[in-house]
């Protein structure tokens, strides 16, 4: 199993049922496991490995705040994350040695930032690398929450602290900053061509001149600016890609 073992723990069982479907969706995860009180926790974490536990604060008998006390004094604890609903015991969560707090109900893009602490604090040891880092972003539109695919985008761009991401079928926000993007797509078949964007080799049908000769790619989803900078990688890329029958293929 690749990616992060990962343990969900709620007494609410809805709520567990939502949170484990939510991890189980993030491409970090490989594995998710829920528990509906925080002793049937201790026993799985006791009897088994995980490199995580998002954990419920307010439940009956053991609560989350002294199931992590107790996490703590393992010889390996897993990444402990709170996931509550109330905003009155942060203090004392970080205290303990949480590395992130979500508040209920939890949006996909705290989630996606909560996982990506994990990822940076467990051991590389310890877990095997995702097969495919990143492969979808959560996006939330609405109060609903879908995933692009990354074969689905020709280019991103940025926006502030979001990227946009350019398909056939639309254009989808999503809150990160493209360099960030960049890191985890690199090597994934995306290049950087200019400061505000990243492209897909593959996506681009054609290259163009705009009005005052700057170079532009064309894709079905709109002309990317290429500074020149960028300009003679983006060529030497889209020749390799040429060569292996990839150029302007369908994503």
């Amino acid at each position: 199993m690749s990616g992060l073992r990962v343990l969900a723990v709620d007494d609410l069982a809805p709520a567990l049922d939502e949170l484990c479907r939510m991890l189980r969706e993030a491409p970090e995860v490989g594995e998710v496991v829920g528990a509906s009180d925080a002793l049937k926790a201790l026993k799985l974490l006791q009897a088994d490995h995980f490199d995580a536990v998002f954990l419920d604060i307010s439940m009956p008998g053991l609560d989350g705040l002294e199931l992590a006390s107790l996490l703590a004094k393992l010889s390996e604890p897993p990444v402990i994350v709170f996931v509550t609903a109330h905003d009155g015991h942060a203090v004392t969560a970080y205290g303990i040695g949480a590395v992130d707090y979500l508040l209920k109900p939890v949006r996909a893009e705290r989630l996606s930032a909560a996982l990506a602490k994990v990822t940076r604090l467990v051991p590389s040891g310890r877990r095997q690398a995702a097969p495919d880092a990143m492969a979808a972003l959560p996006v939330d539109s609405g109060g609903r929450t879908r995933y692009v695919r990354r074969d689905d985008v020709l280019f991103a761009e940025a926006n502030g602290d979001y990227v946009r991401l350019h398909t056939r079928s639309g254009v989808h926000p999503v809150r990160m900053p493209i360099s960030r993007l960049e890191e985890y797509w690199e090597g994934t078949g995306f290049t950087r061509v200019h400061r505000g964007f990243l492209l897909a080799v593959s996506a681009v049908l054609e290259l163009r001149s705009d009005t005052t000769g700057g170079l532009l790619a064309h894709t079905e989803a709109g002309d990317v600016p290429v500074s020149r900078r960028h300009a003679r990688e983006l060529r030497d890329r889209l020749l390799e890609a040429a060569q292996r029958g990839q150029l302007g293929s369908a994503r």
